[in-house]
């Protein structure tokens, strides 16, 4: 794993026997730690966000969280893309929470899917109504 902060000291804590002693070292300062909160903002973010904490089990998330830093692993998220197919009946993969762990960024991708499945559909529904307009002999023509 790597550290999501470091803190630098002058020199390490040792013990008698010259080892590093890690009871000694100094706790992290949470208030440095922590980003200033910053509110979902939209209908689609503030459920998402709704789902990020069910599933993780926290308050709140904001809309600059990451999942992954928020305590989130690969069953959480598989977990969360569940409830997220469900509610939004959008299909989302744990490839895309990879690449966008935070909210505003899963959000947009999540909207931008959206729009390729509508102008999928809406091509398809094109298509559809062009072949109701077709006779029959001009269907059996294009079989042929």
């Amino acid at each position: 794993m790597v550290p999501t902060h470091f803190i630098v000291l002058d020199k390490l804590p040792l013990t008698a026997n010259g080892k590093l002693d890690r009871k000694a070292l100094p706790a992290p300062d949470a208030s440095q730690l922590q980003a200033a909160f910053v509110a979902p903002q939209g209908e689609l973010e503030q459920q998402l966000a709704a789902i990020w904490a069910d599933v993780l089990k926290i308050g709140q998330v904001g809309r600059s969280d990451n999942f992954f830093e928020l305590g989130g692993h690969s069953l959480l998220a598989v977990q969360m893309l569940v409830r997220v197919r469900e509610q939004f009946q959008r299909e989302v993969g744990l490839k895309d929470l990879f690449e966008q762990p935070v909210l505003a960024d899963f959000c947009a991708a999540l909207q931008e899917k959206n729009g390729e499945s509508d102008h999928a559909l809406d091509e398809l529904t094109k298509s559809l109504e062009a072949l109701k307009r077709l006779s029959a002999e001009e269907i059996d023509n294009l079989i042929a």
